[in-house]
């Protein structure tokens, strides 16, 4: 089919392309992407509903993973239309306002993923710098807000690229570079001035995904310097640890995303299947890979995976049995005492009247009191509840120095 050059006409189109000289074998190409969606599809899914459906993953770091597994839903399903469309039923034609519609969808959620791995971030740092008060920093309504910010970054940044798109005249050769619309690839093909869009575009990048990047690393930096501080090895081991799975995430997301760009706008003569391969590795890896690096590298998420696959009953933490049963609750009810330490209550020995009182490890009864002011500035000389990295629930004598 010729290809139409000009928007004006009432059935142009954009020419996609797919991976070039192996047309024989487009329909065994698109065996393994029907893999990578339907896998992505699953994966994220699954993250969702256990998630939802468990209680004790109602924490700040799973409801930011189930974000991501939203955003990396709704990347795989922004996609698939027309990747598998190209290869299946080799229809390579996209019409100007389904691509814009597209590229609207892929850069919002490009944007928004790029939001929540740094709110991911700060969620780490919190939890290693400043355990004892996690919770009290990191409440329900306030990642409500977060979310919500995140989402209308995205959408409010991408929604300008359709409109400063409809208004040029598309007089060169209409083969975009991808099997889906992306605004800097749209943007190349017109033959007016793309000034605007071209600083925009550059405007975005910078302060949007390389400003989120530049937090991301400084976070980390301080997470380290954090790290290194503490006394014992397996203690910094265990707190890098808990940061493997989201470092893999923003490496799968951040490496291919400036990598395209940079192709984009500065890789004239770059190979097309160079362009090709990196645009579909910065689409389809996240939503692949994060459903498997954070069920891999997380104890909780992937023992209720593996019970809901079995058809096993999931059994709340608080009417654990047998030692592990005890250790859990003996660590839930120190991390409940740390917060409630952190927010002005105080920790005492048994006896207290009317306390609410924990029992951990020995006969050793830790109990909590409101305390008056005179109270409060005597109690708050005195060392708090070491309850960071999973110490045993333990009289503050007890603890190690």
């Amino acid at each position: 089919m010729s290809a139409v050059n000009d928007t004006k006409l009432k059935y142009a189109m954009f020419l996609l392309t797919r991976i070039p000289g192996q047309e024989d074998v487009h329909l065994w190409i698109s065996i393994p992407f029907c893999f990578i969606y339907v896998f992505s599809i699953l994966g994220n899914s699954a993250i969702l509903f256990i998630i939802k459906t468990d209680p004790s993953l109602h924490e700040p770091m799973y409801i930011f993973l189930s974000m991501l597994a939203v955003t990396d839903l709704g990347l795989s399903i922004s996609t698939i239309p027309t990747i598998l469309g190209i290869y299946l039923f080799n229809s390579s034609e996209i019409s100007l306002n389904a691509c814009f519609a597209q590229l609207f969808f892929i850069h919002s959620f490009v944007f928004t993923e790029s939001s929540i791995l740094l709110l991911m971030a700060f969620d780490r740092f919190v939890a290693i710098s400043n355990p004892l008060r996690y919770a009290s920093i990191l409440t329900l309504p306030r990642i409500s807000k977060m979310g919500l910010v995140c989402v209308l970054r995205g959408v409010a940044v991408s929604f300008p690229f359709p409109f400063l798109l409809k208004r040029f005249q598309y007089c060169r050769a209409n083969v975009l570079s991808h099997s889906y619309c992306l605004h800097q690839d749209v943007m190349n093909l017109a033959c007016s001035d793309i000034t605007v869009n071209y600083v925009y575009g550059l405007f975005l990048t910078v302060f949007t995904v390389g400003l989120d990047s530049l937090l991301i690393f400084l976070s980390y930096v301080m997470i380290l310097k954090t790290v290194l501080s503490i006394a014992s090895h397996a203690e910094c081991l265990r707190a890098l640890n808990t940061c493997v799975s989201h470092l893999c995430a923003v490496l799968l997301f951040y490496i291919p995303d400036i990598g395209l760009a940079l192709i984009h706008r500065l890789g004239k003569g770059s190979s097309p299947l160079l362009q090709i391969v990196l645009g579909y590795i910065f689409l389809l890896a996240p939503p692949l890979m994060n459903p498997i690096v954070y069920s891999v590298k997380s104890k909780h998420l992937r023992s209720r995976i593996i019970r809901v696959f079995r058809g096993r009953r999931d059994m709340p933490a608080a009417s654990g049995s047998g030692v592990e049963g005890g250790r859990q609750n003996g660590q839930g009810a120190a991390l409940a005492l740390a917060c409630r330490a952190a927010a002005g209550m105080s920790l005492c020995a048994p006896g207290g009247e009317g306390a609410a009182g924990f029992r951990g490890k020995g006969s050793t009864q830790i109990c909590l009191l409101p305390l008056t002011r005179g109270a409060q500035r005597r109690a708050r000389s005195r060392p708090l509840l070491g309850v960071a990295w999973g110490h045993q629930l333990q009289h503050p004598s007890r603890l190690p120095a």
